[in-house]
């Protein structure tokens, strides 16, 4: 890292140390003389991928962090800051909230405008559907079933959310989106994580965004957001509504799964306190009439109790 940044002219910047996420990317502010950057340090990942997609967004006219150095082979990047602006933060009553989230909306309807980088894998029905076996595995081990809901999923996505045909950056919401003001348009949307992109279906990320974990997202904006992209694309309203919910149900069972892995193999038990919301966002999804061949499957899946809960926390390893 010392070598690092002293190629790049940072050497000498004071470092302050920025909240991570859930994988094991590292990220800290430089501050020197000539302004500010962000350090990413990512030992697990593929930080040459990230630059490629970073630059790619930018070349369509998003706001992706500029790349101002890269390591590939030492999983080190030097990233343009974008700053603080997370909309996590910023939604704090309604009219933001929907203005926020709209602009959010926005970035995707340009993102889906642009055929996806090439190299990307395809979030295909099948591999979708293998992702929710987390939550049998890890929130639910021992439950019966997965096999069952695996195969039925495969057949929901196949009916109601075929089509890949745009890039989905996989975790779009509010804690990694920021508000750039001084930009306009689509570029107004700061977007932070995308190393994770595959080429899927275009309700994908709005669904993400909407149905987030970590925070509770008003209905009224909820509709909003919904009602802007169906006109903005002239997308049939049904079978959009459809694949959200697909979409939708297969993301919250996975997350389930993850969040429980996190506390059971990264001591993470933090993530457990967000479970309930995460169930609370499946139980909307299973209402959509699309859903009904779901539901008996996953009947037998254990609603987040407290006593349940608190099993999930427990395994968690001990320092």
């Amino acid at each position: 890292m010392k070598a690092f940044l002293e190629k790049n002219g940072w050497a000498d910047a004071r470092r302050e140390p920025l909240a991570g996420d859930a994988s094991a990317r590292r990220y800290i502010r430089l501050i020197g003389v000539s302004g500010s950057a962000i350090l990413m340090e990512d030992p697990e990942g593929d930080v040459a991928l990230f630059a490629r997609l970073a630059r790619h967004l930018t070349s369509i006219g998003l706001s992706a962090p500029r790349i101002l150095g890269e390591d590939s082979a030492a999983g080190l990047l030097l990233i343009e800051d974008l700053g603080d602006g997370l909309i996590a933060r910023l939604a704090s009553d309604a009219a933001s909230e929907e203005r926020l989230y709209l602009m959010a909306t926005d970035a995707l309807l340009a993102l889906h405008k642009h055929a996806p980088p090439p190299g990307l894998e395809t979030a295909t029905p099948g591999r979708l559907a293998d992702m929710i076996d987390l939550a049998f595995d890890f929130y639910a081990p021992g439950s019966t079933g997965k096999d069952k809901a695996i195969a039925v999923f495969q057949s929901l996505l196949t009916q109601h959310a075929p089509t890949a045909d745009v890039m989905i950056l996989r975790d779009y919401h509010a804690e990694n989106i920021l508000d750039l003001p001084d930009r306009t348009g689509p570029a107004r949307a700061g977007l932070l994580d995308f190393q994770d992109a595959l080429i899927g279906h275009r309700g994908y990320d709005l669904i993400s965004l909407l149905e987030d974990a970590r925070r509770d997202v008003r209905p009224e904006t909820v509709t909003a957001c919904i009602r802007h992209y169906l006109d903005a694309s002239n997308l049939p309203e049904d079978s959009f509504r459809a694949a959200l919910a697909v979409l939708g149900a297969q993301r919250n069972l996975r997350i389930l799964g993850v969040f429980a892995r996190l506390a059971a193999a990264r001591g993470k038990p933090h993530y457990i306190d967000l479970i309930p919301r995460v169930w609370s966002h499946l139980q909307n999804d299973l209402k959509h009439p699309a859903m009904a061949p779901l539901r008996p499957v996953i009947a037998n899946l254990p609603a987040p109790t407290p006593d349940h809960l608190e099993r999930l926390k427990a395994a968690c390893p001990t320092p």
